[in-house]
């Protein structure tokens, strides 16, 4: 059986936290944790008037990727509700083909079994 897992393109996160609010929700997690938690990482000057500000979407532990929610309706909700449409769910072979067309700012995540 195919592990799935999530493919991230953080190239197109615009930060909104969506995906956090959905987890949140759906798992009923307390405040001050998260099963998946937006980070920012700058924003940075590389060179003269170019400048570096990402918005990266980690799951943490508690990430189960919606095991239970997956059976019923077919994705995470983390996904669900990317507003940014940046995430995926799917076999993680299928994931890392996407991956390699993709530009260089994507990640995959697949949960320890």
């Amino acid at each position: 059986m195919a592990r799935n897992g999530l493919l991230i393109d953080y190239q197109y996160c615009t930060g909104c936290h969506s995906c956090e609010v959905a987890c949140k929700n759906e798992h009923k997690i307390p405040h001050g944790k998260w099963g998946i938690k937006l980070t920012e990482v700058g924003p940075f000057q590389v060179t003269g008037d170019k400048w570096e500000w990402n918005y990266i979407a980690v799951p943490t532990q508690l990430c189960d990727l919606c095991e239970d929610r997956v059976a019923r309706e077919g994705v995470p909700s983390c996904v669900l509700h990317c507003l940014g449409q940046c995430m995926e769910y799917g076999p993680l072979d299928e994931l890392a083909k996407k991956m390699a067309e993709k530009g260089p700012r994507v990640m995959m995540f697949a949960p320890v079994v």
